[in-house]
Parts: structure tokens; C-alpha cells; sequence
């Protein structure tokens, strides 16, 4: 029988950018203001807690010019999960936003994508241009935590656990995956950079960091066939995203909302 899981967003940190940074062709003439946030997931049901990504540090947010709201175990903490206890951590793709931290997770084995080792260790990586998302220690962390046992890869489509399965999209990176999640609402799709704005996938016009376009294209379908409906595909940093889902308690308005309820808006 399917789990049923709570599935949390937190957030961890910001930049403020504006709308010729957020699309493959600006909508707008003007480049008005349009932020995007950065989020860590956390899915727990009866039996399992798994983490979907885990963020950047300090030293990478001054590096890159984020602003780092708190750390992500800390967020993590305030719903009740303590990173250094974490046993499964989902990492969707190896841009820097979603994947460092791993001394914050010291237990955890991490379920990632062959494709995406391959693409972040391979030869497209001798492009500079391809190499601006990735953090080179970041890369290497993962290539130790091969060598310490605690990576499981997978080669497309696989369930983890009943009620919830990872899917391999591509598109943004080689190797990029969503999650697929049973919740109290239904199947909730965390899309991760698969669809960095409601507005991405609304408006058929993606987010410029982009591997390979015609994925990207074929993963908003994918996206839509898995979730229940629309308001079941969660964007990976949409602000909006903070709007519409109820904060998990009065304590945690917008640090920590609940996905597996009926959005408010």
C-alpha cells in the first residue's frame, strides 16, 4: 500500500534579479523586478523522512550574492527533522543551490541520477559557460560521498519508497529528476528546476539555464501527467509558491509551508 506523506517547503534564502534573468525570452521590455527564492523539501510519512536537496552554505551565498536567510538544517529543524539524524536525501541536480551541505548531513545516503554524474564529471564541463551553476567542491563532495558508500545512482524512473518515486526529466541539466509524492490532496509533483516559475511553464517560456531545450519542453509535459492537477506541480523557486500554501504553524510564516494541502490561492 502507498504511504501517505507531509510534504514541507522551507525556505532558505533569496536574490533579488528582475524578469530578463527568469526567461529563455523576456517578457517583459522594461526588466521590472522579479526575485526568486530558494527552497529545501522535506517529505515524512509513518515510516520514512526523506530531504529533497540540500541548499548552499554561507561562504556560497556571499561568493555568488544570495542572500542566505538561514541555514537549511535550520529551517529543517523548525519542522521537526534534524539534518545530522537524515538518513535519505533526494538531490534533484548538481547546481550549487541544491547540493552542498553535506557536513550538515553526515548519516544520509543520496539518491541522484546517473546522467547527472556523468554530465557534472564529463566532457561538457570543459565549457565555462556550463560550468557557471556548478560549485567545483560541490562536484567533488559527491564524488566522495561515492567513495564513502553513501550514494545510491539511479538510471531514470524509480520508486523509493510506496508513494514516492523520483522521474528523470533533464532539460535544465542532464540528469535533473523530480519527485513524485502521495499526499493528503493526491500526487503532488516537487518539480525542482524542471520548472524554476509558475510562470515558466504557463507561458511555455523556460528559465535561460537550459541544457537541452526540447527536455525541458517534453518535462513540463511529463510534469503535468504525474501531478493531479496544475496546483499540484510545486516550481522550485517561484516566491509565489509562499503565497499560496499555509505556513506550518504562526511561528513559521514564510520559512516553512505545508504542500499537502489545497493551496489558498
Amino acid at each position: 500500500m502507498p504511504e501517505t506523506y507531509a510534504l514541507y517547503a522551507i525556505k532558505y534564502a533569496t536574490h533579488d534579479r528582475t524578469v530578463a534573468l527568469n526567461f529563455l525570452e523576456p517578457p517583459d521590455p522594461h526588466d521590472t523586478p522579479m526575485p526568486i527564492d530558494y527552497f529545501v523539501w522535506a517529505a515524512v510519512s509513518a515510516e520514512h523522512t526523506f530531504v529533497i536537496d540540500t541548499g548552499f552554505n554561507a561562504a556560497t551565498a556571499e561568493r555568488r550574492g544570495r542572500t542566505l536567510i538561514r541555514c537549511p538544517s535550520e529551517g529543517l529543524a523548525a519542522i521537526g527533522i534534524d539534518a545530522a539524524a537524515v538518513e535519505s536525501v533526494i538531490i534533484t541536480h548538481f547546481h550549487y543551490d541544491h547540493v552542498g551541505n553535506f557536513d550538515l548531513f553526515p548519516k544520509a545516503t543520496y539518491h541522484l541520477q546517473d546522467a547527472e554524474m556523468a554530465f557534472a564529471t564529463g566532457r561538457h564541463m570543459c565549457d565555462p559557460d556550463t560550468q557557471v551553476p556548478f560549485e567545483v567542491e560541490d562536484v567533488v563532495g559527491m564524488v566522495r560521498q561515492v567513495y564513502n558508500g553513501q550514494v545510491r545512482f539511479h538510471d531514470g524512473d524509480t520508486e523509493l519508497a510506496p508513494g514516492l518515486s523520483l522521474h528523470h526529466i533533464g532539460g535544465h541539466t542532464a540528469g535533473l529528476q523530480a519527485v513524485r509524492v502521495l499526499t493528503a490532496r493526491g500526487w503532488v509533483m516537487v518539480a525542482s528546476d524542471a520548472c524554476h516559475l509558475y510562470a515558466n511553464m504557463e507561458t511555455h517560456n523556460p528559465y535561460p539555464i537550459i541544457f537541452d531545450l526540447d527536455d525541458m519542453f517534453a518535462g513540463y509535459d511529463t510534469l503535468k501527467r504525474l501531478a493531479d492537477s496544475h496546483d499540484h506541480i510545486v516550481p522550485g523557486h517561484d516566491p509565489q509558491v509562499m503565497d499560496r500554501y499555509p505556513a506550518v504553524s504562526d511561528q513559521l510564516a514564510n520559512i516553512a509551508i505545508r504542500l499537502d494541502v489545497e493551496p489558498s490561492i
